[in-house]
């Protein structure tokens, strides 16, 4: 996604926005798909933790 850090990211409201929704279900970009990128972190475990809880939050977990 062109940055350092981990994130997440919805690619059918962002980086493949431009494509049509009957394109996007074509090629699997659901409303609930979520892309994880892992980028450089000094602290992997506060960042699982994090993203952990926010799942739990959420109730994917």
């Amino acid at each position: 996604l062109g940055f350092y850090k981990t994130l997440f990211s919805a690619p059918g409201t962002s980086t493949s926005s431009e494509i049509p929704e009957e394109e996007q279900a074509e090629m699997g970009l659901t409303d609930g798909l979520i892309r994880f990128s892992i980028g450089l972190d000094n602290d992997i475990e506060r960042t699982y933790n994090m993203m952990r809880e926010c799942m739990v939050q959420l109730e994917i977990l």
